[in-house]
């Protein structure tokens, strides 16, 4: 059964129109407006805890897409010469090499000229991390937004809305024992919820809180 809702997760690219905001209102509206054409600032920060999103913003954003954690010295960007892509994303810069410190600071310096934007993240604000000093300049100049994670009654709400829309029936406290048990980010619920509402169409099987414990592979209590 498991291994049946898993083969039934889709793919969900992440994208900012399945982003759900919670508390980050101002933070969404102030990318979009920094996302449009014309926009004149060449840099915007986003930063924040884990499980706040800022992974799947950068990664929404039809940029080009670096990962410090996997990439610290930004080989990828480095590679790209004076040219530079018209979005650049920048995940985990808390994360990047001494090399990697020198490549952004360099692409920062080519924004301009290369009709490039930039767009990064990081788990602190920038006089926070333990970089260049004139790279955390760099990174507090530009627009910087908090990204706050959602609560679980925020996330049992936005799941609730979800369920609802698609018709699907769930028993009172299901979605507080998937909270418990599965992965907690957005993503993955929602994907998970999704996946539920096909199997109970393609199998005609009801939700309910053994069939949730077969697909969570949890023990009966």
């Amino acid at each position: 059964m498991r291994q049946l809702i898993l083969d039934l997760l889709p793919e969900a690219e992440p994208r900012l129109d399945n982003f759900v905001v919670g508390r980050n209102g101002e933070a969404l509206t102030g990318l979009a407006s920094w996302l449009a054409p014309g926009n004149s600032e060449s840099s915007l920060l986003l930063w924040g805890e884990t499980g706040a999103g800022k992974t799947h913003i950068l990664r929404a954003c039809e940029a080009l897409y670096l990962d410090s954690r996997s990439d610290p010295e930004l080989s990828s960007l480095a590679g790209t010469g004076d040219a530079l892509p018209g979005l650049v994303a920048v995940d985990n810069v808390e994360e990047l090499g001494a090399a990697g410190q020198i490549v952004l600071f360099n692409a920062f310096n080519r924004l301009r000229f290369a009709s490039s934007r930039l767009l990064t993240a990081s788990a602190h604000p920038p006089q926070q991390l333990a970089l260049r000093e004139d790279l955390r300049t760099r990174l507090g100049s530009g627009l910087i937004y908090r990204l706050t994670p959602l609560t679980d009654a925020e996330k049992i709400e936005a799941l609730t809305a979800q369920a609802e829309s698609r018709g699907l029936r769930l028993p009172p406290g299901a979605l507080d024992y998937v909270l418990a048990r599965a992965p907690r980010d957005m993503r993955s619920l929602s994907a998970l919820v999704n996946a539920l509402d096909r199997f109970t169409l393609e199998h005609q099987r009801p939700i309910t809180l053994p069939l949730l414990r077969e697909v969570l592979h949890t023990p009966p209590h």
